[in-house]
């Protein structure tokens, strides 16, 4: 084998690796842990799991409120809770697919690792407005 054989060899083992890392790096952590609290994998399901029914839960809330015109402040509540839709969303396609039995894919999986926070603060920042 000459010299050039031989690097072009190294040259598409050190690519194959290479792709499989980044393959992986969407599956598993490389460092730390789930989410953006480095949480174990369990601690992160059940964390995703009590925002998902949080999120929920206020949407429940707001639409019982804006149906019996309960609200002081309607427009600030409708748009809070749309925003919070709208940053929730990558874990409601979450949720929903696994409801059916559906695929998640790795890039679900991570949009819903990246965003979880993100929605939690968005429910959170409903309550308020929910007292009327």
């Amino acid at each position: 084998m000459t010299d050039c054989n031989k690097g072009l060899v190294i040259l598409r083992s050190l690519t194959t690796l290479a792709i499989a890392s980044l393959i992986s790096g969407c599956a598993v952590p490389f460092f730390g842990g789930y989410g953006a609290n480095n949480q174990s994998r369990e601690e992160f399901a059940h964390h995703v799991e009590e925002v998902f029914r949080l999120q929920n839960r206020m949407t429940s809330e707001v639409m019982m409120l804006l149906e019996n015109n309960e609200v002081e402040r309607p427009d600030a509540l409708m748009q809070a809770e749309q925003h919070m839709q709208q940053v929730c969303a990558d874990l409601n396609e979450y949720a929903s697919r696994d409801i059916d039995g559906l695929s998640i894919g790795l890039f679900l999986s991570r949009r819903v690792e990246q965003s979880a926070i993100d929605c939690e603060q968005a429910a959170q920042a409903i309550k308020p407005l929910l007292i009327p």
